[in-house]
């Protein structure tokens, strides 16, 4: 039996299920180098694999090629619509540009405090009622990946609370793999939450370790 010291660990995050509503909702916000720091103080995690959407504004992203959105290059494509065509957009387009601009650095932020990136290009869906939606849910890759890694980890740290989750999460266990479940204790659906037992935590309780105060 392995040790839980000599346990390979890694954590897989669902950014959309547990950061949804961001500081608003959550009520404080989040230091994600903190965050990366106690998954790997706490469960000695090796790899933190982040799933996530990002808009891309017309930018060329071959679906059956690349497995992640390429971050940096998205960067340099939306800094250089800003610079050619900012002056003929209006300045609602070109404070939503500057937004995802701002999220993009963001994710830039990420890989380089060391987590490992999956991302999706945002998709606009046409709404019957004539309005339009963005779309980038990252299930079906973050359950891919769970799959596809399970022969490399001996424990997961699964950082959602999405019921869909449970079949994937179900083959784990039973293939002898630990799964530890920390989400937000009101967005974690109560499939998850009975699977989970003992070893559910609340990822909202951990505001004093993981809050970002400004410096």
């Amino acid at each position: 039996m392995i040790s839980k010291e000599n346990k390979i660990t890694h954590a897989f995050i669902d950014a959309s299920n547990l950061f949804y509503g961001g500081e608003k909702s959550l009520g404080w916000k989040i230091d994600y180098e903190k965050l990366l720091q106690y998954l790997r103080g706490k469960y000695s995690v090796s790899r933190v694999l982040y799933f996530g959407g990002v808009e891309i504004h017309d930018f060329v992203y071959n679906y059956l090629r690349d497995e992640t959105a390429p971050i940096t290059e998205i960067e340099r494509h939306l800094a250089e619509l800003v610079r050619i065509k900012g002056g003929q957009m209006s300045e609602a387009m070109l404070l939503l540009i500057n937004r995802h601009i701002q999220r993009v650095k963001f994710y830039l932020k990420l890989k380089y405090f060391g987590y490992e990136l999956h991302l999706k290009p945002v998709k606009l869906y046409e709404q019957d009622d004539g309005t339009t939606k963005r779309k980038a849910n990252c299930d079906v890759d973050m359950a891919f990946w769970l799959m596809r890694e399970k022969n490399d980890f001996d424990r997961a740290i699964i950082l959602s609370g999405d019921g869909d989750f449970l079949p994937v999460l179900k083959y784990l266990k039973v293939a002898g793999k630990e799964i530890i479940v920390l989400a937000r204790g009101p967005r974690t659906a109560r499939e998850i939450r009975q699977f989970a037992g003992s070893n559910f935590r609340d990822f909202t309780r951990l505001e004093n370790q993981l809050k970002f105060i400004e410096k």
